[in-house]
């Protein structure tokens, strides 16, 4: 049953990546696709993973997601104040991965400042290097050769030898080559970051471009619509859900 269920999976997670991915799967990206499945159980539809520039990239949800499945018996997080500095808001964390009542630990370490975190959770930078070391500790723990999400900031720079679990094509793991990531990717995040609905920012974001569809926006329209939403819902996040919803009682006019 388990096999099946697993095949079932892969089969899902296969299809769901030539969907949404297309330009990118690769045989080469779907058989690492159908590897990660195999071994961890996880699914993309469920956001477990994604592909950033052909490479896969696994998420907090993810990484949890293998902690439960693996009994898991918890996860410590320090904030090593000593380290950090609180006026140019650079934080460092330590977190310990305790895989079983009797673990020693499996320790990681996260940083996050202004200039290694994208745009769009500037401000929130003490939860983004806790989540960085949580995240390195459970990639530690369970042998998950994948760079989380979560650890991307969009500056061009390359991972150092520090961190062997990166991905060989780590020398874009900050960023696209050229520095810029992709639109559809930096709003993909940006909705799940401040957990919006795809559909009604959609709707939005092609109003405020003017455009029928969001497709027919030009790059710079959507470039400073993503600039506004990533300041709106950093700021007034509560004020963003009410315009967003007023999308909403407008498609029900409509239909």
């Amino acid at each position: 049953m388990r096999s099946k269920n697993n095949r079932v999976l892969t089969a899902r997670n296969v299809a769901y990546a030539r969907l949404h991915w297309p330009a990118e799967c690769t045989e080469r990206v779907l058989s690492k696709l159908r590897e990660l499945t195999t071994t961890f159980c996880i699914s993309a539809e469920r956001g477990d993973v994604f592909i950033i520039d052909g490479g896969w990239y696994i998420s907090s949800a993810g990484l949890l997601g293998i902690a439960h499945k693996r009994r898991c018996q918890g996860i410590r997080s320090q904030l090593l104040g000593s380290l950090s500095d609180p006026s140019c808001n650079r934080w460092i964390f330590k977190a310990t991965v305790y895989k079983s009542r009797r673990s020693r630990g499996f320790v990681g370490f996260g940083d996050a400042d202004p200039s290694n975190v994208s745009t769009l959770v500037r401000g929130a930078e003490m939860r983004v290097a806790e989540t960085r070391a949580v995240n390195r500790a459970l990639r530690k723990a369970y042998g998950i050769g994948l760079c989380s999400v979560e650890e991307l900031g969009w500056e061009p720079k390359t991972f150092g030898p520090s961190d062997p679990q990166t991905p060989s094509s780590a020398a874009k793991s900050n960023g696209h080559q050229n520095g810029n990531p992709r639109l559809r990717d930096r709003l993909c995040l940006l909705i799940r970051h401040h957990q919006l609905d795809a559909n009604l920012v959609k709707a939005y974001a092609a109003d405020s471009c003017g455009t029928p569809n969001l497709r027919d926006a030009t790059r710079e329209q959507i470039e400073n619509f993503i600039t506004n939403l990533s300041d709106w819902a950093t700021k007034d996040r509560s004020a963003l859900l009410c315009k967003l919803n007023s999308y909403s009682r407008s498609q029900e006019v409509t239909s």
